[in-house]
């Protein structure tokens, strides 16, 4: 090991003491002077210049960013996205690349006894020069680095420099020593697991391969003088009943034996509820305050998500206030409980045990410094919309922004939070590497903690299925997984967030990832044979002609298996394959190229319903319902609900069915001619209603009805009736009947569905002679749809024109007639509007002669 090498791991290990506490204000240029005892923060993010290392190419770059953004915002790369442009972009990942700029230091600012270079995120091998000093070096995107730098600056003019070698070289040195035993895709570079960088950066089976640098997050320098908040803990008492205790813990890093108090306020909804000040006797205190009547947090469907804000000054004993912080926390007990005789793995909130709806969240984009808090809320809002509580923050990308946890918090999605380690081995074996995953931890506990959203930490993503008794060429020894996954990250759950929930790693704590269907080509019904607490399964769609035009030229659009239409897919060479398969298993041939596109969401959507369906029939053997996966990181066919624009897929629309709060659903058994009709709740009361339901022939022509009153149990499911429809199958013929499903509460329709014994392409549906009717409203336009006969997986959709629509991919039964509401995102008049707009079925994709199903 060489003096750089042990100079590099001395300052690894000593700035493990920074933390997260007190930079989580928006930086600015404070009004502090020298003479007070105050902080000053100098912002460095905007403007800097990039260029290759070594070179004098310098471009206009942007802070917080990297450096292919920078690249395109300067014209100098084609769309990374753009049909296959990432190949011939690889160069960037294999290059190191400067970032610099001049920086204008107050004479006051060098008064201060302290003046740090604070680094919220540098990605990742970075050497940090000011006015051509070297302060060090950095390892981990997703550490913060802070480098002392008052003895290098100067009152004016100074520059800063920081240097980004490519992993690469790296990985492929390390790999080559010793191999990690790793699941990679045929375009990924081997060797991620050696540094400790967002794995999906190297590519996964739904992204491309895109090895980013530059400062990826805040940077700037703070100056102080005896003392500042250096951690911040709030722990929660809820023994008492109709009270909460907090116990708030406060460390200051301090340089001499000054005197500190710190005065802690607590608000709610902008009332101050109380404010303490307590001494801090070596820099460190706490203080305990009581809530009467508390408001507690609830997760979505379940209860308001009310937050309190506690406010803590630090103050010398003068009383001037010398820092401050603030966090906002839910007054909640969340409770991660393990299966047992009658229930699945489960989340237990405030007492009450409930059903996780929701998905797979992995990182919005190759480059996160083009994901904006006004997008990532819009992802939160779009996922309450749909009746979800849960989203799992999957483990290979990387420690999501504040502002997605804020929504979170603020709108009631729990949030299942993976550390990022995923699908490969790790060199726990090497004690430089374990120390630096050790601070890497403690700064994102210390960061995220105080969250109400997070209902779990979770040590990894999968690598217990690629674990054995010892290293081998194909897996991890179990020992070294134990210390990383249970040892060091569970120790540091432990101390640094006691009251948190720690497992270590998915799927080994009790859940469950089925992927037997789409890598194993099983029917999309042998989901029924599952129970648990489901985490992952999922089936791929590809986006709509919209998105696909987006990245695909016309020539491209011949074919889903096109070579662009392939590029675009990751997983494997036969993914666009698989989907023509499983389509032609449950749906007729597509006539076209766009209809492709539509009909592979309904065959998604599809697959997806009939696995959420059954786990929450299955309920208390079921608790937990997350489908793969939520967003994505770029345009293309993949496993998401919403894909890369925010464009809502069929799934989409369906979960908001599926997941919705009172549902009834259906359960065909064909060797039997029986539908079961099951009913299912999440609602914490008794509901009374009634369940009716319709038997049609495919033409719409009423066969059979009925309808039956239902007392629904709260948070639980119940099958009410069991239809016998032999008669009916022998008149008819089993693939010329559909069974439609109501469940109607004080007179209002709350969940609908629809049953068939035989895959759709066995359906001889007609033409469902569809008509509509424009109303324009605020802003948006009302549309109503009706149907002469029975219109299957009816939608809707603008041509050229981007839009939102309240509902879409639904069924209409003969006469049924059903308002959309559609909210274009461009001005529209009624008769543009009216002229753009599309409606269509199941009926409208078929191939022009496609074959009648004769039974």
């Amino acid at each position: 090991m060489n003096s750089g090498q042990i100079n590099r791991r001395h300052f690894l290990i000593a700035s493990t003491a920074i933390t997260a506490a007190v930079f989580s204000e928006p930086w600015r240029l404070t009004a502090a002077g020298p003479g007070r005892a105050g902080r000053q923060r100098l912002d460095l993010n905007g403007s800097w210049q990039l260029s290759r290392s070594g070179l004098d190419d310098w471009i206009p770059a942007t802070v917080p960013g990297c450096v292919h953004t920078d690249l395109l915002a300067a014209g100098k790369i084609p769309d990374p996205f753009y049909r296959d442009n990432e190949k011939s972009l690889q160069w960037i990942g294999e290059t190191s690349w400067t970032y610099r700029r001049t920086l204008t230091v107050p004479a006051e600012m060098l008064q201060f006894d302290h003046v740090r270079l604070h680094c919220d995120g540098l990605d990742t091998l970075a050497t940090v020069k000011i006015n051509s000093r070297e302060l060090g070096s950095t390892d981990n995107m997703f550490r913060i680095w802070e480098f002392d730098v008052k003895p290098f600056l100067q009152a004016g003019t100074n520059s800063i420099e920081i240097a980004f070698t490519s992993p690469l070289p790296l990985m492929q040195e390390r790999q080559t020593a010793r191999a990690l035993y790793e699941w990679i895709g045929p375009h990924e570079p081997a060797g991620r697991a050696w540094v400790r960088k967002a794995p999906y950066n190297f590519g996964w089976d739904w992204g491309p391969v895109l090895v980013t640098c530059g400062i990826w997050r805040n940077l700037g320098l703070v100056a102080f003088n005896r003392a500042r908040l250096a951690d911040i803990r709030i722990l929660q008492d809820h023994s008492l009943a109709g009270k909460v205790g907090l116990k708030i813990e406060i460390t200051a890093e301090t340089s001499g034996a000054a005197a500190l108090q710190a005065v802690v306020s607590l608000n709610c909804a902008g009332d101050t509820l109380s404010a303490s000040t307590f001494a801090l006797p070596d820099g460190a205190g706490a203080v305990d305050i009581t809530i009467n009547e508390p408001k507690l947090w609830w997760p979505a469907g379940m209860g308001a998500q009310p937050l309190y804000e506690v406010i803590i000054e630090l103050r010398e004993g003068s009383g001037e206030v010398i820092d401050r912080a603030t966090r906002r926390i839910g007054l909640r007990t969340l409770k991660l409980l393990a299966k047992d005789q009658t229930s699945s793995m489960r989340f237990e909130v405030n007492g009450i045990p409930f059903f996780a709806k929701g998905a797979n969240w992995i990182p919005g984009d190759p480059f996160p410094n083009r994901i904006s808090p006004e997008k990532l809320r819009r992802y939160v809002a779009d996922a309450v919309a749909v009746n979800m509580n849960c989203l799992r923050f999957w483990g290979g990308g990387y420690y999501e922004d504040d502002a997605l946890f804020d929504a979170c918090d603020e709108l009631g999605i729990c949030v299942w939070m993976d550390f990022k380690f995923a699908c490969s081995s790790y060199p726990v074996f090497d004690p430089y590497f374990m120390e630096n995953v050790r601070a890497e931890a403690g700064d994102q506990l210390r960061r995220l903690r105080h969250h109400p959203c997070i209902a779990v930490w979770c040590g990894n993503n999968e690598i217990g299925l690629m674990t054995g008794r010892k290293w081998s060429a194909k897996s991890m020894g179990r020992a070294d997984y134990d210390e990383l996954f249970q040892t060091l990250l569970g120790t540091q759950v432990k101390e640094l967030a006691p009251q948190a929930n720690y497992v270590s790693g998915s799927p080994d704590c009790g859940d469950v990832h089925y992927w037997g269907v789409w890598h194993g080509g099983q029917p999309f019904e042998s989901y029924r044979e599952l129970a648990g607490f489901m985490s992952e399964f999922g089936f791929q769609s590809f986006p709509s002609p919209q998105t696909v035009a987006i990245f695909a030229a016309p020539e491209d659009c011949e074919s889903i298996l096109s070579p662009v239409m392939q590029w675009h897919q990751r997983s494997g060479t036969a993914g666009n394959q698989k989907l023509r398969d499983m389509t032609r298993r449950y749906f007729n041939e597509p006539k076209d190229f766009a209809s492709a596109l539509w009909v592979s969401q309904m065959l998604q959507a599809h697959a997806i319903k009939i696995g959420a369906e059954h786990w929450r029939r299955a309920i208390p053997k079921s608790m937990g319902c997350l489908f793969w996966q939520y967003n994505d990181t770029w345009p293309g066919a993949t496993w998401s609900s919403v894909d890369y624009f925010g464009r809502w897929k069929a799934l989409h629309f369906l979960a908001r069915r599926f997941y919705s709060p009172l549902l009834v659903s259906g359960l065909e058994i064909p060797h039997r001619g029986e539908v079961e009709i099951h009913v299912t709740s999440d609602l914490g009361e008794t509901q009374r209603g009634a369940v009716a339901w319709k038997v049609t022939d495919v033409a719409g022509n009423a066969l059979r009805q009925g309808r039956q009153p239902v007392d629904i149990s709260p948070r639980g499911s119940a099958k009410i009736a069991t239809l016998n429809l032999l008669p009916e199958i022998g008149q008819h013929g089993i693939s010329n009947l559909l069974v439609w499903l109501g469940l109607v509460i004080d007179g209002k329709m709350v969940s609908e569905n629809l049953v068939a014994f035989v895959p759709f392409k066995q359906l001889n549906l007609v033409e469902p002679g569809l008509e509509i009717r424009v109303a324009a409203a605020v802003n948006d336009f009302q549309v109503s749809v009706t149907a002469a006969k029975p219109a299957l997986w009816c939608w809707l959709d603008l041509a050229g024109t981007d839009a939102r629509f309240s509902d879409n991919f639904i069924h209409l039964n003969t006469g049924e007639y059903r308002q959309i509401q559609v909210s274009p995102t461009a001005g529209m008049t009624v008769a543009t509007f009216t002229e753009a707009l599309r409606v269509r079925s199941l009926f409208d994709t078929y191939t022009t002669n496609h074959p009648i199903y004769v039974p």
